[in-house]
Parts: structure tokens; C-alpha cells; sequence
């Protein structure tokens, strides 16, 4: 039986293909969660033109990412916190990556990119705490994660 996945299913395929599985895989498993849909002599071609559509999407959002990551390799923010007294290199709270998002959006939207940084999208081991020069990376894709430079200096 030929199925069209609407999600993808580990170890059967990704969504957006047509896969052959056995009869009782299709009816009783795939079809049920919806997680696939029938493929007929009918709507063979309907599926096949979907799956065009789908990779000519995935190709417009590879390259926009990409252009992202390539402006983005070129950033350097710049942030000011309060500092302890006692020590001017420690901060009295720390920046994380909601901190980073925020002003990396805010540079990306004074630039025209259209484009947004979530929180999750920032790769940090731990939250600085100190003032200097730290490299922050930046998830875009599982292939792309271009690293950007942040400055914290003291209020």
C-alpha cells in the first residue's frame, strides 16, 4: 500500500513522501494517528505535486536562513548592565538568552530582517555573569548555527 506522510515517522520516512508499507502498517497504525493518508491510482498525482511544493518551500527557507546566518556571523552586540560595587567585571543579576534574544531582535529589526531569534534558538551553557567579550551561538538549523559576539560592559 502507498502512504503520503503528514508527519514524520522515525525509521518510515519524513513528511511529504509517499512510502510503500504493508497493508495492515497503513490501516491499522499510520492512517488511524494521522500520520499518513491513502495513496490511489485518483490522487497519486494531487500528492506528487505537494511534494514539489513542499520542496521548492524548503528550498526558500534554506536560503533565507542561510542568509540570516551570514549576516548574523558579522554581529557584535553590545550590552550594558549594573555592576557590584566590589568588583566591576561581576554583574549584580546575570544575561540570558531571553537577554540576548531580545537585543539581537532588536538589531535584526533595526536592519530590515524580517526574520526573529527565539529564546531557544540561543545555545548557552550558562548565563554570564561576568562583563567582556563572550561567543554566544545561534541555532538557525541543525546545520547552521553561526556564532555571534556579545559585549557586556558596565552601566
Amino acid at each position: 500500500m502507498k502512504v503520503f506522510l503528514l508527519k514524520n515517522v522515525p525509521g518510515v520516512g519524513m513528511a511529504g513522501e509517499i512510502i510503500k508499507v504493508s497493508d495492515g502498517y497503513g490501516l491499522n497504525y499510520l492512517i488511524p494517528h494521522k500520520l499518513g493518508v491513502t495513496v490511489t491510482d485518483q490522487n497519486e498525482s494531487f500528492y506528487k505535486n505537494r511534494i514539489k511544493h513542499i520542496e521548492n518551500r524548503k528550498e526558500v527557507i534554506a536560503t533565507e536562513t542561510s542568509m540570516l546566518a551570514q549576516s548574523m556571523q558579522e554581529l557584535k552586540l553590545m550590552l550594558k548592565y549594573k555592576t557590584c560595587d566590589d568588583n566591576k567585571k561581576r554583574l549584580y543579576g546575570s544575561v540570558g538568552t531571553a537577554e540576548i534574544a531580545q537585543a539581537l531582535n532588536e538589531v535584526l529589526h533595526k536592519e530590515n530582517i524580517k526574520q526573529t531569534v527565539s529564546e531557544r534558538q540561543i545555545l548557552l551553557n550558562k548565563s554570564i555573569k561576568e562583563t567582556g567579550t563572550h561567543k554566544v551561538k545561534i541555532k538557525l538549523s541543525t546545520r547552521l548555527q553561526p556564532e555571534i559576539t556579545v559585549q557586556i560592559s558596565a552601566e
